[in-house]
Parts: structure tokens; C-alpha cells; sequence
């Protein structure tokens, strides 16, 4: 028993020195180690008031996310995967000039890991992007991209997934047009939409129907407000969406994409 104890200690050590992130800005990837991230004369002990996986004041030893991307143009676009499939798709100014919404990368220190996101569930770590003052650059609730993986250079996701563009020719301010950047800015993380996209965690909306085709308008909202509202279970994903994060006029615009996506569907 004392044998197997100490196998799965060092197990365990093993893996708390093990985590890597992948960072590939379009010159091939790098990997960086806990360590080497800690090691970094950057590095800073930092305290997120209301973060938002806790929900309460967290301290972190972090780096600011923009000195691992040296080089990117503020232009570009960023993709930040999770361990469990979750992708947040972050404007590369929101993170290298967000005018006082400072991005870091918070780093879970080997052997003493933060606490667990629930019951059941792993921490945050072994990365995760925390602001300082979010509020300056309207930083989203799925913009705080936790358990990381890789980062990534890449086109915005309009260029990359041509399937989920609305009809050419619709004006900046249209309903639909609006509805499409709120669906980008929340959505994209988790669903596929005809088919495109990289998250793997919730179904495709509009293959083979979109939530307008079988939801009225209020139950479609209340779904997205509350999941649990609509559908009562313990083990669901989906957070929900108040109004400070989504307006009811994003709201408004989202279901207005949703519903003309549903006359654009991609054949299978």
C-alpha cells in the first residue's frame, strides 16, 4: 500500500509539472511549460476582483498575454482552445490594446492548484485569461477562456466559416448583420453553426434545425437567460446569458440571425 501510495504521488507530480501551453502566431507552433511560464521576469502575483469562474476576488501568479504575443498585429484574431473542446475567439486588439482592459495569462503553480470549479469538477487551470478592469475594453463573460491549451494566430471566423455568413448585402447596422457579431462574440465557443466551426461541446444550430424552428420566441430566450429554466439538468454546460452580458437587444439581433440562418442552411 505505501508503494502504491508513493507511485501515485509521483504521478501526480509528474503530472502538476507536466501542463504546456502551445502558442503558434503563425510562425510555427512553440510550447511553453508551467515552469518556463513561471520562471519569466514578467510574471506577476495579480488579484481579479469577481472573476469569473469564482465568483469572488482570486489571486494569480500571471503573465501579461501580450508579451507571449510578440509580434501579432493588433489587426489579427486569436483562438484560445480549451482541454475540454471549449473555444473562445478573442479580437487580437481586445488583448494587445483594449484601451485599460489589461489580458493576463494566470498560471496554476505545480502542486498547489486552485480550487475546483465545483463539485466534481476540475480547477481553472493549468491557464487561464484573467482581466484587470474588463469593464474598459466590454469583455465578455466568454472571453475568459479557462483550462487552456493552445493559442492561436488565425483568421476571424466570418473568413474561416463561410457557411455562417448571412446573405451578402445586408447593411453594418441590419438585425442579422448585428446578430451575427453576437453570435460570434457568445456563441462560437461552444456550437458549430451549418456545420463550421472548431467547438466540440454543444450541437450545431441550425443542422439539421435551428432553435427558432422548434423553440417560440420566449422559450428560445429563456433558454439562453437560464438553461435550467427551460431544461432542469444537474450536469448541463450552458451558462446563462443575463442582460449585463448580453442586452435584450443583442438578444433581439441574435434571433433574428438564427432565423434567417434557418432559410441558409448548408446541404449536409
Amino acid at each position: 500500500m505505501r508503494l502504491l501510495t508513493g507511485l501515485l504521488l509521483t504521478l501526480c507530480a509528474t503530472l502538476c509539472h507536466a501542463a504546456t501551453l502551445t502558442i503558434d502566431t503563425g510562425h510555427g507552433p512553440r510550447t511553453l511549460t508551467t515552469e518556463q511560464l513561471l520562471a519569466r521576469p514578467d510574471v506577476r502575483e495579480i488579484s481579479i476582483p469577481g472573476d469569473v469562474s469564482y465568483h469572488r476576488t482570486m489571486p494569480y501568479r500571471a503573465v501579461p498575454m501580450k508579451a507571449l504575443l510578440d509580434g501579432v498585429a493588433p489587426g489579427s484574431h486569436l483562438q484560445f482552445t480549451a482541454l475540454d473542446g471549449f473555444t473562445a475567439e478573442i479580437p487580437g486588439s481586445l488583448v494587445l490594446d483594449a484601451h485599460g482592459a489589461e489580458a493576463w495569462l494566470a498560471v496554476e503553480p505545480p502542486g498547489k492548484p486552485w480550487p475546483a470549479l465545483g463539485d466534481g469538477k476540475p480547477s481553472a487551470g493549468p491557464f487561464y485569461l484573467v482581466w484587470l478592469h474588463p469593464e474598459a475594453g466590454h469583455v465578455g463573460t466568454e472571453q475568459w477562456p479557462y483550462q487552456v491549451a493552445s493559442v492561436r494566430v488565425l483568421g476571424d471566423p466570418a473568413s474561416r466559416f463561410p457557411a455562417m455568413r448571412p446573405a451578402p448585402g445586408l447593411a453594418a447596422n441590419d438585425p442579422i448583420t448585428k446578430g451575427f457579431a453576437v453570435f460570434q462574440r457568445n456563441c462560437i465557443t461552444c456550437h458549430t453553426l451549418n456545420g463550421q466551426g472548431d467547438a466540440k461541446l454543444g450541437p450545431d444550430l441550425n443542422i439539421p434545425h435551428s432553435p427558432t424552428e422548434y423553440l417560440r420566441d420566449d422559450m428560445l430566450r429563456t433558454l439562453v437567460r437560464n438553461p435550467q429554466d427551460m431544461r432542469h439538468w444537474p450536469q448541463a454546460k450552458m451558462p446563462g446569458f443575463d442582460r449585463q452580458t448580453l442586452s435584450d437587444a443583442d438578444l433581439d439581433d441574435l434571433v433574428a440571425y438564427f432565423k434567417h440562418m434557418a432559410g441558409r442552411k448548408a446541404t449536409p
